[in-house]
Parts: structure tokens; C-alpha cells; sequence
């Protein structure tokens, strides 16, 4: 099982970052020693600033490759939430360095996952979510502001690697992103309903 997760996916997100909006999927993998079920995260101990970006999660259900982006939608049947945690201290030292992000982005437990509801609930281009941190609305985001939506990023993404039954496709986060101390609680709300909980410890 592999994470596969989309960065800069929402334009406001990618311009408080000072980044440009990409033209194509930006593409980045976690292990899946980094998928966290737990409802707690260790805070680590190599970083100072370690940061919450909540996104909308694709479960994939099947071994899939070349997808087209019509036979996409076939591909996943749940959806749920999850946080890409993120060293941004260490990030910030790679990116000076013109070095690989990975020890930023997939440490283990890096990807808190919450639970699954099925796809056919939502209407997919207008789903609402939110992260609280310590009851306090932090992100508010919705997919129909996705740069790429669903489909086209199982479709984009299917190009280069194939998909497994069990592949988590973290869809990018929306403007809000910020740090966590110990001793936070962080809760996402999918369209209301609270799928995700996870303390810092």
C-alpha cells in the first residue's frame, strides 16, 4: 500500500506557500509506515514546526493502470480524511538545498487517516470540509475548488505508477495550513459529519 499525495492543488494554498499554481499535477509519496490510525500523533522529535494541512482521501479499489480519466471514477468508492503532517523546517532546509522533500513529508505517521464513508454520498465537485485545531476553525475547504479534480488525478497519476487495491490518493489541501504543539486536537468535518481526530502528543 502506497500514499500517494497531490501538493498545491488548491490556488490559495499554493499562493500562501509563495508557489506558483501548477499546470499539472504535483505528485509526492508517502510509505505506508506513514498511514496513522491511531487518533494520536507523536510529535517528532528531528523538527520545531511540524504542521497540519488537512485533505479529502480516495481509497482505490482495484489494480489499475493507464486509466483514462472517463473510467477514473471507477476506480475508488470510498472517500474519507486524512492530515499530511509536515516538517516545514526541514522542508524548508531541502528546498535551499535543492533537496528531496521526503524526510519532511513521509515520516512515519505522517498521514493520519480518519474514517471511510462511501463516495456515492457526495455530490464530488461540491464537498465541503473543515480542521478545527482545539476547537477553533482552521481550514475550511471545498473540492470544487480543486485545480484537478478526482478523476483527472487518478487518470494523471495512473500514467506513471500503477494503483493497487488499497492505494490512498491524498487529494491536496486548502489555504489555513499552520503549526501544532502538544497537547492540540485536530478534528476535520466532512460536510459536517466529524470523520477525523487526532491528538498531538
Amino acid at each position: 500500500m502506497k500514499v500517494i499525495c497531490i501538493g498545491r492543488n488548491y490556488a490559495n494554498h499554493a499562493k500562501e506557500m509563495g508557489s506558483k499554481v501548477p499546470s499539472v499535477p504535483m505528485i509526492f509519496m508517502k510509505p505506508s509506515n506513514a498511514i496513522n490510525t491511531s487518533g494520536r500523533m507523536v510529535y517528532p522529535n528531528f523538527t520545531k514546526n511540524l504542521h497540519y494541512e488537512l485533505e479529502v482521501v480516495l481509497q482505490i479499489n482495484q489494480r489499475v493502470s493507464n486509466i483514462s480519466e472517463a473510467k477514473a471514477g471507477e476506480c475508488y468508492d470510498k472517500i474519507g480524511l486524512g492530515v499530511d503532517f509536515t516538517a516545514r523546517d526541514i522542508q524548508a532546509q531541502c528546498k535551499e538545498k535543492g533537496h528531496p522533500w521526503e524526510k519532511a513529508k513521509a515520516f512515519d505517521h505522517s498521514a493520519p487517516l480518519g474514517i471511510w464513508r462511501p463516495k456515492n454520498s457526495f455530490n464530488l465537485n461540491n464537498i465541503a470540509f473543515q480542521l478545527m485545531l482545539n476547537d477553533t476553525v482552521v481550514q475550511d475547504g471545498n473540492t470544487k475548488d480543486l485545480i484537478f479534480n478526482f478523476n483527472y488525478l487518478i487518470s494523471y497519476t495512473s500514467q506513471f505508477f500503477t494503483l493497487e487495491q488499497g492505494d490512498l490518493i491524498y487529494t491536496g489541501t486548502p489555504e489555513g495550513v499552520g503549526p501544532v504543539s502538544k497537547g492540540d486536537i485536530l478534528k476535520g468535518y466532512l460536510e459536517g459529519e466529524l470523520l477525523l481526530e487526532v491528538s498531538i502528543i
